[in-house]
């Protein structure tokens, strides 16, 4: 296959992807939803103000 029917075929297959849209299962997603109740771990285990002022102040901050 010569480049330029090789690029064209890539150009196709890429195209398909980037406007592909799957089917989405609402009823999956809310199920899912639902049982997720609890809060997100990343939000609890963020440093407190506390935490900061033990760790000095950051090179670009005013407050020392």
């Amino acid at each position: 296959m010569g480049r330029g029917r090789q690029k064209a075929k890539q150009t196709k297959v890429a195209r398909e992807l980037k406007y592909y849209t799957p089917p989405t299962d609402i009823r999956a997603l809310e199920q899912e939803l639902a049982r997720s109740g609890r809060t997100d771990v990343a939000v609890e285990n963020r440093p407190t103000r506390d935490d900061d002022e033990d760790l000095g102040a950051a090179p670009w901050s005013n407050e020392r």
